[in-house]
């Protein structure tokens, strides 16, 4: 259960979805009953026939940045940066430069003082290295915000690809859920994408409540676990917040008898890091590093909405905290069986 060998299997590299279906909610659901182990096959609307009209729905409204910039450095080498904290950043000087932690990809680490530059006088220089972590102050005529967002690309996890010459895909807008709001993750709660507007007015009409709280995800998500004993690993902490409203409907649904339904495993680690030892959710905002693996006991959530993840991943072990490993296991063989697409473009499970 502790051993990292025990969250591997095999997929099909041609399972990996590369880019989105072209109708969000007509993706493929697996639905996984925990307590039975027992699978059923539905479309992602169909969901609407697996909910009921207590249920509240718990969503991350987290929006990715377009954070990646290739540009130069001053020697003419090429430099690709990605912004990490961008919801933390400050601006020094109050003249429009702003100082991010990045991390940069280079043929040569840049030094202290490096400059490197980006297209439409967008300019970077390192002020500071510490843990692989650059600090960079950014340095623009403008609104930082509309250079980034002209001119900046979407992080997109490394197994999705783009080659030269195929039909472009518009990332910006398609890794991206339909209630983002809160600017600041490099990779998206994926377990959203699913959702379209039409589909959460029709769930309101059945009484089902959204709650939104926000967790911005980190780079920590793509980080593969290195250590042979699962207990061993470090997670990496992410910014995350619960609005006292959200709080409130939570807390009076839970006591209700209601259910708790997290979409994603953002939602489920924010729900359970903010709730006390009785399951009640404290409104707050802090860094979650809470690593959730087999035999965490839950507090929160009743069930929860997720994708298919990678082998070996922290998500996959905390999926299978939730609805036992075997359980998970033998839901991911059924899905390979049936030709579901995998990741963060893939197809999704509901485990109740």
């Amino acid at each position: 259960m502790f051993s990292i060998t025990d969250y591997n299997y095999d997929l099909p590299k041609e399972l990996i979805a590369q880019k989105p279906i072209e109708k969000r909610d007509q993706s493929k659901l697996i639905f996984l009953h925990r307590k039975t182990g027992s699978l059923s096959h539905h479309n992602f609307y169909e969901l609407f026939d697996l909910l009921l009209p207590t249920d509240v729905l718990v969503v991350n409204n987290t929006e990715v940045i377009p954070g990646k910039l290739i540009g130069k450095k001053n020697t003419g080498g090429k430099a690709e940066v990605l912004i990490l904290d961008y919801s933390n950043a400050h601006d020094k000087k109050g003249n429009n430069t702003f100082v991010y932690e990045c991390l940069i990809k280079a043929s040569k680490r840049p030094r202290k003082g490096t400059s490197i530059f980006f297209d439409q006088g967008l300019k970077a220089e390192v002020i500071n290295f510490s843990n692989g972590i650059y600090s960079l102050k950014f340095t623009c005529r403008g609104n930082f915000e509309e250079f980034l967002y002209r001119i900046g690309k979407v992080p997109l996890p490394p197994y999705i690809r783009r080659d030269k010459g195929e039909i472009p895909c518009d990332d910006k807008k398609s890794y991206q859920t339909v209630y983002a709001s809160q600017k600041g993750a490099i990779a998206a709660p994926t377990a959203g994408l699913h959702f379209t507007k039409k589909f959460i007015e029709k769930l309101k009409l059945k009484n089902i409540k959204i709650v939104e709280i926000t967790l911005h995800v980190g780079y920590g998500t793509f980080l593969p676990v290195r250590v042979s004993d699962i207990r061993d690993h470090r997670i990496h902490s992410e910014w995350c917040t619960i609005p006292e409203k959200s709080a409130e409907i939570i807390n009076n649904a839970k006591a209700n008898k209601s259910r708790i339904i997290a979409v994603g495993t953002t939602c489920v680690r924010s729900l359970e890091y903010l709730s006390d030892t009785n399951g009640d959710i404290i409104s707050n905002s802090a860094n979650c590093d809470l690593f959730i693996y087999p035999g965490y006991r839950f507090k929160v959530i009743d069930a929860m909405i997720t994708n298919f993840h990678l082998p070996k991943s922290t998500l996959l072990m905390l999926v299978s905290a939730f609805a036992g490993r075997k359980n998970i296991l033998n839901a991911y063989r059924e899905a390979i069986k049936e030709r579901y697409r995998f990741f963060s473009y893939g197809d999704a499970m509901f485990i109740g």
